[in-house]
């Protein structure tokens, strides 16, 4: 041992030293009261010695670890349990010493008023010397384990002498541990597993799902390893393994939920009719069971016997898993259900062969109690167990469109294959009814494929030569076949999966309180539990209590229990009734089905904070070429003179631009042939920088272009001026045609609408959001725009290095924004914004920015997208609200807040029923989720006239 270490260990030992001679002292001081003399006070401590040793030195054993601990807890975040265990048993080991000698008090104490305190700790000297010894113990081991992962840190971090300890410096080789956990219940076990693997040495984060049972560690693999962290939650009662991929991970969770499913019936079959027996037993003497149940089977040695093997069989895992956790530093709903359940089986075990040991008598033998609320926990944990996995459905119908065999082209035959063997370039055959086994282009055939449940297309989607496909998607009519240009985890399927999960797996930041709360629950729980113990002990009892008090809904009576069995069954239905699962499901479970409905309709979330800022939305911004329009120039008007026809000019201008690579020459072109139009080729062709193109073809002179070109060539224009002056204010370009040196009449080309453009405008001033255009364009052409789509707001000629600038500067204006874009030129806006929408992704899934990727290439789930966020958000607060009301309710309630006008008091079992519904209520209330409806689908969308499809002016349709 170095010089360093004798140092930093001889302050602790002192300290100790110190604390326990203190309490030493204090004992000699209050004895000191009622005794004659010094000697009499020696003689006294003689006589209680063991007492007084054992718990002296419990004491300065915890005082001193505690101060050795204060450095620790400065510097490491994770010991602050281990704090607070260490505060609450000395204090317990202080009210343990007092118990020692507050009994030679007895005649002394009256006098100034505490006739109460020398009753209690005169008659329970020594069950509280145990508690306290106990509470002692367990803060001495919490401290030593904190102690020693200190000094693993420590030992892992040697060699960085920069580093505080407990402290991570991230490092390029951070690695991820995907987990499915299983044996969690409620929201205390997610704040167990997270707060013992991130005290862990080298953690950099962990994220648990209690609702699909999974976790996501972030780790330095130099410093820690995967069988490290595994172990740690496997201590802690739960079970831990690296998580598969695919339908292998579908398998695993389905099989993990099956066993508890089938573990809790087990136990429910051997709780429930053991249960009633004893409740029966219990009530025998009540009511018309006097008639149909014998006398014996009230008899206490029997209930005795009919408890015990609920307590140690069904009611065995809550004490087993409060002892791992409490190993850990780390409490969940297993202690309070232990608590409630080891308090009323002990007391009844020790007034039933021990009657007048002091905690109630014959009267106060609550087997029943403890019967019934075993019985009611696993009832819960059963219809937990059989509603968890509904929350979750979305993701296993993603898993389960993933076939097994895929049908490739080997050489001139064909061969089936597992899918997963499929390799990039393979050749895969698909027939009439089968899923698409991995993504692709269609090489030869046509057919219509199902894609709705990756993107929520209603239609089935012609596939022919050149076109995409996505794996998981249902070939409805023809066969084809298509070249694998992705496997694996590089499908469509598959990043939609790794994204679903991902966001299930995230937090909301609504669910920091919810957190806050579900972790510092059991703790407050049990100081409020034993604070009501000590007021109906020493106050409420003597000031409220009836002989005619009754439990609720039940005819029992409650006049023989006396002042211990009335406190403690008080305490106890405390302990029960409060449920901080409720408060830690709210959000997740919500999430989980909000994020795996927007998956249903082609919408990917990318996390949980993500669904929460989009349903706060006040403002949408959309990117104008490629979002609102098509991203290329279309012929929207043809307006010939009289005596021509709309086709002779369509037809002549495209001669004249056949040759040219200019995209609105390109769109004339294209114009034409989309209408049947025959295309001669020219002549000659020469362009005009700035001006058009001219031409001979088809026998005639040609000239395309602006006014100066006509100008010039010296045709007069003043035929269709007022037309040119409309459709230029509509923001189109305009292009005059002239054959022969005379007017033909002239050409608008502009980049189209999308054909649902005006549609998702208007249903999202239906939700009550502004909407702005963002573009590049003159801001003629995006007023136009904007007047045809009604749009509120637009942001013109803005660079798109200043688009990030325009959003920024909105935001400082107090909106909430979305930015909706393709995400090509939009990534710096799209991160700017409050919610970055990518739209029209396809199967580059994985590749787009933003928060949320929007699937299909259709405007109108931007308003699903909202919607979906803001009824997960509805859920989460509705759920937040009955978990919060319920526990704000029910916990005064259960200690008694009416019973002095009511003279009833909430049971152990009727408060373990009541915390089974509130949790039940709360996933029920969440499954709810899967009947949402976007509007577009609940009703038909009146689709406004978009300029995409309607008729060319001049009938040259």
């Amino acid at each position: 041992m170095n010089e360093q270490t004798t140092v930093e260990l001889r302050r602790p030992v002192v300290v100790g030293a110190l604390g326990a001679l203190a309490l030493v002292g204090l004992y000699m001081g209050i004895v000191r009261i009622g005794s004659a003399s010094w000697p009499h006070v020696v003689e006294l401590l003689l006589t209680d010695w063991y007492f007084v040793a054992a718990v002296a030195t419990g004491f300065g054993v915890q005082i001193g670890l505690f101060a050795h601990l204060r450095q620790v807890v400065r510097q490491n975040h994770g010991t602050r349990s281990a704090a607070t265990m260490a505060a609450g048993g000395t204090a317990t080991s202080t009210t343990s010493m007092v118990a020692c000698c507050l009994h030679h008090l007895a005649d002394v104490l009256p006098v100034i008023g505490l006739s109460g305190a020398a009753v209690f700790f005169t008659t329970y000297k020594v069950p509280v010397i145990l508690f306290g010894l106990a509470t002692n113990a367990l803060g001495i081991g919490m401290m030593i384990r904190t102690i020693r992962r200190h000094s693993r840190m420590e030992c892992a971090q040697e060699g960085r002498t920069d580093m505080a300890p407990g402290t991570f410096v991230e490092t390029a080789g951070k690695e991820t541990l995907p987990l499915q956990i299983t044996g969690m219940s409620c929201a205390s076990c997610v704040a167990s597993i997270e707060g013992a693997v991130g005290n862990l040495p080298g953690i950099v984060s962990v994220a648990v799902n209690l609702n699909a049972g999974t976790g996501r560690v972030e780790y330095d693999p130099a410093t820690v390893t995967p069988v490290q962290i595994k172990r740690t939650i496997r201590d802690l009662g739960y079970d831990a393994a690296e998580r598969l991929e695919g339908t292998a991970a579908l398998d695993r969770e389905r099989e993990a939920r099956q066993r508890e499913i089938v573990n809790q019936g087990r136990w429910m079959l051997v709780a429930w009719p053991l249960a009633l027996v004893v409740m029966l037993g219990t009530f025998q003497d009540v009511w018309i069971l006097p008639r149909y149940v014998p006398k014996f089977f009230g008899n206490p040695l029997l209930l005795f016997g009919l408890t015990t093997p609920i307590v140690f069989g069904p009611g065995w895992q809550f004490f087993v898993n409060s002892y791992r956790g409490l190993r850990h530093g780390v409490a969940d709903m297993n202690l309070l259900y232990a608590t409630g359940i080891g308090a009323a089986y002990l007391i009844a075990v020790i007034n039933t062969f021990w009657p007048d040991a002091g905690f109630g008598g014959p009267e106060a033998v609550f087997y029943e109690a403890a019967a019934l609320l075993t019985a009611f926990i696993i009832l819960g944990r059963y219809l937990e167990a059989l509603t968890r996995g509904r929350a979750s459905e979305a993701i296993r119908k993603l898993m389960s469109l993933q076939p097994k065999i895929a049908r490739v082209v080997r050489g001139e035959t064909e061969v089936e294959i597992p899918a997963d063997e499929v390799e990039v370039g393979d050749v895969v055959v698909v027939r009439p009814g089968e899923r698409i086994p991995v993504d692709g282009v269609v090489l030869e055939g046509y057919s219509a494929v199902d894609q709705s449940m990756l993107t929520g297309e209603s239609m089935p989607v012609e596939k022919r030569a050149g076109d995409e496909v996505i794996g998981g998607t249902m070939n409805k009519t023809g066969a084809f076949r298509f070249r694998a240009n992705r496997v694996g985890r590089e499908t469509a399927l598959a990043q939609i999966i790794a994204l679903v999960e991902n966001a299930q797996a995230s937090k909301a930041p609504i669910q920091k309180l919810a957190d806050l709360v579900a972790g510092k629950f059991i703790f407050w729980v049990h100081v409020l539990s034993l604070t009501v113990f000590l007021f109906w002990f020493f106050v409420g009892y003597g000031l409220f209590f009836s002989p005619e008090t009754r439990l609720m809904l039940t005819p029992y009576t409650l006049a023989g229990v006396g002042v211990f069995g009335f406190a403690l069954l008080v305490s106890v239905a405390v302990l029960v009734i409060s449920c901080p699962c409720a408060v830690g499901m709210a959000t997740p479970s919500a999430m989980m089905a909000g994020t795996g409905k927007a998956a249903e309709h082609g919408i990917l979330f990318k996390g949980a904070d993500a669904v929460e800022a989009a349903s706060k939305l006040t403002a949408i911004i959309f990117d104008k070429t490629g979002t609102l329009t098509r991203g290329e120039p279309a012929v929207t008007d043809i307006v010939p003179v009289q005596g021509v026809a709309a086709a002779e000019v369509l037809g002549l201008a495209a001669a004249a631009e056949v040759n040219s690579e200019h995209p609105l020459g390109e769109a004339i072109v294209r114009g034409a042939r989309d209408r049947g139009i025959s295309v001669a080729s020219p002549e000659t062709f020469e362009a005009v920088p700035g001006h058009g193109v001219t031409a001979h073809a088809a026998g005639h002179a040609i000239l395309l272009g602006n006014r100066k070109l006509m100008l010039d060539g010296g045709v007069a224009v003043d035929a269709v001026s007022t037309d040119a002056e409309r459709l230029e204010y509509e923001g189109k370009t305009v292009m005059f045609l002239a054959a022969d040196g005379r007017l033909a009449g002239l050409i608008a080309v502009a980049d189209t609408l999308k054909a649902h453009s005006a549609d998702a405008i208007r249903l999202l001033h239906d939700l009550g959001l502004e909407v702005a255009m963002l573009t590049g364009d003159n801001r003629r052409t995006a007023e136009a725009i904007a007047r045809q789509l009604g749009i509120d707001r637009v942001l013109a000629e803005v660079l798109p290095q200043d688009k990030a600038v325009e959003v920024r500067a909105l935001q400082a204006a107090g909106r909430r924004v979305a930015m909706v874009g393709d995400g090509i030129n939009d990534a710096p806006a799209l991160a700017q914004a409050d919610v970055g929408m990518a739209i029209g992704s396809g199967t580059d899934i994985a590749k787009e920015t933003g928060h949320v990727v929007l699937v299909k290439d259709d405007l109108r789930d931007v308003v699903t997208t909202i919607e979906v966020a803001r009824a997960t958000m509805r859920k989460v607060k509705q759920n937040l609200f009955w978990a919060f009301v319920y526990n704000a309710v029910t916990i005064p309630l259960a200690a008694g807040l009416l019973y002095p006008w009511t003279r009833q008091l909430v049971s152990p079992e009727l408060a373990a029923f009541l915390m089974a519904i509130s949790s039940l209520t709360v996933t029920l209330n969440t499954v709810l989720l899967k009947r949402f409806v976007p509007s577009l689908r609940r009703e038909p969308v009146r689709r406004a006239e978009s300029t995409a499809l309607a008729p060319v002016a001049g009938g040259g349709s």
